[in-house]
């Protein structure tokens, strides 16, 4: 669906070259409309060698075995939103201690989907009854037995075969203080 009016101010939009590609642009204002995009999360909690699953039980994917995550919102540092995630569909308090891996899908909207790896903090799994139906803590050999989504089985070997590497990890200590940013490193 193409871009009709300004999100800024209103006014209508027209398509403009801008640094070589053709884009929507305001009419009236500055503003560019860069195209359409989502930015997913998602939890690589273990725990005793275990990962933490959860049961989808709404579509996309009910039914499916995946590690609790979700979309990032507008004003919350994806670090943030994934302890978040993890604790409302789970009750499991963890925190994030690197990124694991990446996924970028183009399509209409394009989606870049970053999986943390974060330490288990405390709590039993319990599933939030809305999001999801069942939660819990299992091994390479009971996923074997389950129906564990093909993205989350390649997301699980990451997790449990990155050969002692953590990926980028916080950044706890910068050397130049810089708020309200979310900072990972090798």
């Amino acid at each position: 669906m193409e871009v009709k009016f300004c999100s800024s101010c209103g006014s209508p939009m027209e398509t403009r070259d801008v640094d070589g590609t053709p884009r929507r642009a305001c009419t009236a204002c500055s503003f560019v409309h860069w195209g359409n995009y989502s930015i997913g999360v998602g939890a690589l909690v273990e725990r005793d060698g275990k990962i933490l699953l959860v049961r989808r039980a709404q579509e996309p994917g009910k039914g499916y075995w995946t590690n609790p995550g979700g979309y990032a919102e507008q004003l919350e540092q994806i670090n943030e939103t994934v302890r978040r995630e993890v604790l409302e569909e789970t009750g499991i308090e963890a925190v994030v201690t690197g990124v694991a891996a990446l996924r970028d899908q183009p399509r209409a909207v394009h989606n870049l989907y970053v999986a943390f790896s974060m330490t288990y903090v405390g709590g039993e799994a319990v599933p939030d009854g809305v999001e999801v139906d069942a939660a819990g803590f299992y091994s390479l050999a009971e996923m074997d037995t389950m129906n564990v989504a093909p993205f989350t089985r390649w997301l699980v070997d990451v997790a449990l075969k990155r050969g002692g590497s953590a990926g980028l990890a916080v950044d706890e200590a910068p050397i130049v203080p810089l708020p309200g940013y979310g900072l990972f490193r090798c």
